[in-house]
């Protein structure tokens, strides 16, 4: 009965500081972005609403938003002046200033947004990584986190590699799929055109014969190659907390079922199995949280595969998804409840940053975290305009930057990034929502506020009533908008 009294009292409180406070609402159009409007207020509820967000019903906890420090990333920045540079990081960064993101990846070794191939230890047969170092990384890596942290020490950082040092793998290669060649014009235009993808006068150098192939392990699979590859694992570690950069979590591989021109490394669900049953004791011994991941397929089963097996499902501590994942999650998010699961890596559009894009990226987030996703991740942070990879594939971004002029602009994804990452602070719930109308996502910060984000994707302005408690909001929302409410 006490519970149930104080419950009562703070929704109580909840409403009097609805009506009493005055309530931000930004709003952004592909001519607009991040329009502050006024005098919106909460009225007392009366008739038929559009939508109903229900504060006494919290759903799944937000540990964050957040973005990946990768090379490219780097070094793109490092082309504008140091205050433009700094601008940027502070508005990524800086707790309630402006995208407040809390939680980053990081690649272990090279990604396909490298400056090239690399690895940690390229040295065949060093099982004991003896020639292990993260030299590398001291002039792109090290460098982007140290200055993103300076404005948000208390940021999460997690890792995973892209490919194992090549003398790890079955082809003694980083990638596992050769460019392909002599396509017919019209194709190559079809994939620049929907995946940004640019063959011409790219070649990896992979051999036919050493092509990697979805469901074949390409990890060396005995017991030596796993004990190096997670001391490999624990060297990282240490050597990046030696530069005082404390990762908190890994997951063994991204994208374990690609095999890709660029770094990559496929594996079966067994092989993953066996490797974890190293990696984990390892990382419990640096304090390092495991989930399993990254996983890209719409296939759930190769999930319940892992965690079925109660060794592991008892070590594992949440599980990443990317790509066609998001249409796993549903089931996972259904079979395992209490299982934390983050969204992975933003789909990364094909360099045109361009408004309709935007529209898909909001179709994203609402599918992760209506399923129960606990963190949502955009994928480069920043790229040169065009954004071309070392391996030929052109990718959206969240600032662009000008190398003539030197300058830079943020891109219509950002802002959308910001709709939510700016007002969820980790430690929100998502709330329960009922209606005609579902085009939204709606939170409760641990202070109580609440967070509502909605677009109209309709070509007209529209009056929207949307129920809060005992109080309504009846704004007019421009057309083709996302609009983010606080009521405090």
């Amino acid at each position: 009965m006490k519970n149930k009294h104080l419950i009562l009292l703070l929704l109580l409180t909840t409403f009097c500081s609805f009506s009493q406070s005055k309530i931000t609402w930004i709003s952004s159009t592909e001519a607009k972005q991040w329009q502050n409007n006024k005098n919106l207020k909460a009225s007392s509820t009366t008739g038929k609403t559009d939508v109903e967000v229900h504060i006494n019903k919290p759903l799944q906890q937000i540990d964050g938003f957040g973005t990946c420090f990768n090379e490219l990333g780097w070094t793109s920045l490092s082309i504008l002046n140091a205050n433009d540079r700094e601008k940027i990081l502070k508005e990524f960064f800086s707790p309630n200033v402006g995208a407040n993101f809390t939680i980053c990846r990081m690649p272990i070794g090279a990604n396909d947004f490298s400056n090239n191939w690399y690895s940690y230890n390229e040295t065949a047969g060093d099982f004991e990584m003896k020639d292990f170092s993260i030299a590398n990384d001291s002039q792109t890596l090290i460098p982007f986190i140290k200055n993103a942290l300076k404005y948000n020490p208390n940021m999460k950082l997690w890792a995973s590699p892209w490919s194992p040092p090549t003398w790890m793998k079955y082809n003694k290669h980083y990638a596992l799929k050769a460019f392909p060649k002599d396509l017919p014009q019209d194709v190559v235009e079809e994939i620049r055109e929907k995946w940004g993808m640019d063959f011409k006068g790219f070649d990896n150098g992979l051999k036919p014969e050493q092509e990697g192939f979805e469901g074949k392990d390409m990890f060396i699979q005995e017991d030596k190659y796993y004990k190096a590859y997670s001391l490999y694992f624990s060297k990282f570690i240490q050597d990046y907390r030696a530069q005082n950069i404390n990762i908190s979590m890994v997951m063994p591989q991204n994208e374990y079922n690609s095999p890709q021109f660029f770094p990559s490394c496929t594996w079966t669900s067994k092989g993953l199995s066996r490797f974890l049953s190293y990696l984990i004791p390892a990382m419990n011994d640096e304090k390092v949280d495991v989930f399993f991941g990254t996983m890209e397929r719409s296939n759930y089963k190769l999930v319940d595969s892992i965690l079925s097996d109660a060794t592991i499902n008892k070590s594992i501590k949440g599980v990443g998804f990317q790509w066609a994942g998001k249409d796993a999650i549903p089931t996972i998010h259904k079979n395992y409840p209490n299982l934390k699961l983050y969204q992975t890596e933003q789909e990364c559009g094909n360099g045109k940053n361009d408004w309709k894009y935007c529209g898909y990226t909001w179709g994203l987030m609402k599918q992760y975290l209506t399923n129960g996703a606990n963190a949502y991740m955009y994928w480069n942070a920043s790229l040169k305009e065009g954004g071309i990879s070392t391996w030929g594939w052109r990718q959206n971004s969240l600032v662009s930057v000008d190398t003539i002029n030197k300058t830079f602009k943020y891109n219509f994804e950002y802002y959308l990034m910001k709709h939510l990452s700016h007002f969820v602070k980790p430690g929100a719930k998502r709330l329960e929502t009922s209606g005609d109308y579902d085009n939204l996502l709606a939170f409760i910060n641990q202070d109580k506020s609440v967070v509502i984000v909605v677009q109209n994707d309709s070509d007209k302005e529209k009056l929207f009533k949307i129920k809060v408690g005992k109080k309504t909001l009846t704004p007019i929302l421009k057309a083709d908008s996302y609009n983010t409410f606080l009521l405090k």
